[in-house]
Parts: structure tokens; sequence; C-alpha cells
């Protein structure tokens, strides 16, 4: 369901007029923090060529990280769904937590107590300074939707989410859905 008002939880999914940049490219964005101060956010459907055992070479975990943003992009961020196996994390809303105790995610880790489908990893987040984010929506840069996955959002989300949204969106967004990234190799 599309709102006008993002709130923390919501998604934002990149109109397809952003094109050529790099970071929010066909991007889907979850909110994990929004107020007068600025938002914060993840991207959800940018895989990166890493995992979380080439990052961390004693956890021996598989996990794919994820391109969260282009800020911070040394750093490396969470969401989950797992709050009673983390302590410490902050409930972005609908079963979906960001942060934590890393210590203790390095434990389960270890004992194989966490599947990919209850943890997301990211390098950089995005974030806005205050109203940037309303001066981006004015301008028709994304759409804000709520987040209909719930708690399923971690497990949902893969490369080709920002196509799958156009298509919900349908009517001129379906166009969009088969567009190539990059209008220059039309």
């Amino acid at each position: 369901m599309i709102t006008s008002k993002p709130k923390k939880g919501h998604l934002l999914i990149a109109e397809p007029s952003i094109i050529g940049d790099i970071s929010f490219n066909r991007s889907v964005i979850l909110l994990a923090d929004n107020n007068k101060e600025g938002s914060i956010g993840f991207i959800l459907n940018k895989p990166l060529d890493y995992t979380l055992h080439d990052l961390i070479p004693e956890t021996k975990a598989n996990f794919k990280v994820h391109n969260g943003g282009p800020v911070e992009q040394d750093n490396l961020y969470f969401i989950h769904q797992v709050p009673e196996l983390i302590p410490d994390s902050i409930e972005i809303s609908n079963g979906v937590f960001w942060g934590g105790n890393f210590e203790i995610v390095l434990e389960l880790l270890k004992t194989n107590s966490l599947k990919d489908s209850d943890i997301r990893f990211f390098l950089g987040y995005s974030g806005w300074e205050p109203d940037q984010l309303d001066h981006e929506l004015a301008s028709n840069a994304w759409i804000v939707s709520e987040n209909i996955y719930k708690n399923q959002l971690i497990d949902k989300c893969c490369g080709t989410f920002w196509k799958e949204k156009m298509l919900e969106l349908g009517g001129d967004y379906s166009l969009w859905s088969n567009a190539p990234e990059n209008p220059s190799y039309n």
C-alpha cells in the first residue's frame, strides 16, 4: 500500500526516474528510523560480492553482505527477526529489529544458531539530514510503501525486489519493470 508520509518501518522504492545514481537506482530501502533529526535506512536489494566470512574470517558464516547505502561503508550493520536471541535490539516495526549485541551475534553464528533468513548484514547505510527526505519525496524520487511483508521481509528481499515492487504498483510502473537498468543499453 502506497502512503505519502514516511514512517519508521516503511519501504522507500526508488522511482524509475532515479537513473545514474549508483547508490539508489532501483533500490528498495527499509526505513530504520525517521524523525525530526533525519532518517536512516538500509538498501534491501543490493547484495555485494562479499560474505560475512570474507569480512570476519573467524565467523565461518557465508551469509551474503549487502550494500546498505553510501554512508559509513566501512561499518557493518544488521537487521534481524530474532530479538529473543539478540539482546539490545531496537524494533523498527512488524517484528523487524535493528542491531543488538554483536558479540552474541558472533556466538550465534559460531554455533549455527542463525539462518540467513533470520538476519541480514549491510556495509553502510542510507541517511538523510532533517527535511532532506521530504525534499526528495517532493521531487518524486521515492515511492513510500508500507512493509506488507512484516518480519518476512529479510527472507523476501533479493536482487529482483525492485522489479517486483514495480509490477505490484502496476500501471506505468509495470513498463519500467523490464526496462534496462542503464537506458543507453537499449
